[in-house]
């Protein structure tokens, strides 16, 4: 969701189909909530948002994007931020320092928004077995372009997509502990510390390796 500073930066057009499609999702939300999301059509969603069903299609391909369009949006962000990377900076370095940032930022694509809006979201995602499947495909995808930097980089695609998987695995487990907390009830600003602090221990231990983690005593 853009935030009350991305929002003052938009044009008058660019902020006017922002609220369009802001005020589809919630309408979308609110009537899947209500009779679960197969049993809601494109055409009802318009009727109730008081618009037709090609503005819809205007704004939307299809339904399941009224739903995960924000998550989409952030499939490349990761990869970017390895992309980007400064001279001497690890892949890891790069994903842990990307992670803690958009922890501090409270960021929705982590999990981090309180929102009523965001909560419903995510809620509906995890309850509807089409979308946690396009959402995962979604995760997928994103290692995917981690493990193309990467394989740029070093010319092994295999192991960059090992070292890939690691680093999304890592941080899709960090995140879905975020959504946990936050489908419980608990205020952003109590799970953020949390976040921080596992986050940090999470990938250092990707970037030392498993080593004699877990050996049996």
């Amino acid at each position: 969701m853009a935030n009350e500073v991305a929002l003052a930066r938009m044009g008058l057009r660019e902020r006017k189909k922002f609220q369009t499609r802001r005020r589809l999702m919630a309408t979308a939300l609110e009537l899947f909530a209500e009779r679960g999301f197969d049993k809601v059509s494109v055409a009802e969603i318009a009727e109730a948002a008081e618009v037709s069903k090609m503005t819809v299609f205007n704004h939307f391909a299809t339904k399941e994007e009224l739903v995960l369009r924000p998550l989409e949006e952030h499939t490349d962000d990761v990869a970017k931020a390895v992309r980007d990377r400064a001279p001497g900076e690890s892949a890891v370095a790069a994903v842990r320092r990307h992670y803690l940032a958009a922890v501090e930022e409270r960021d929705a694509s982590i999990g981090l928004d309180g929102e009523p809006l965001v909560i419903q979201l995510t809620r509906l995602i995890m309850d509807t077995p089409v979308l946690l499947t396009r959402a995962h495909a979604a995760l997928v995808r994103s290692s995917e372009l981690v493990a193309e930097v990467l394989a740029e980089e070093t010319g092994d695609l295999l192991m960059a997509r090992v070292a890939a998987a690691q680093l999304m695995g890592t941080r899709a487990t960090l995140v879905s502990e975020n959504h946990r907390r936050l489908l419980l009830g608990e205020p952003v600003d109590s799970i953020a510390p949390d976040a921080a602090r596992l986050g940090a221990r999470a990938f250092d231990l990707v970037e030392h390796g498993l080593g004699d983690y877990a050996t049996r005593r």
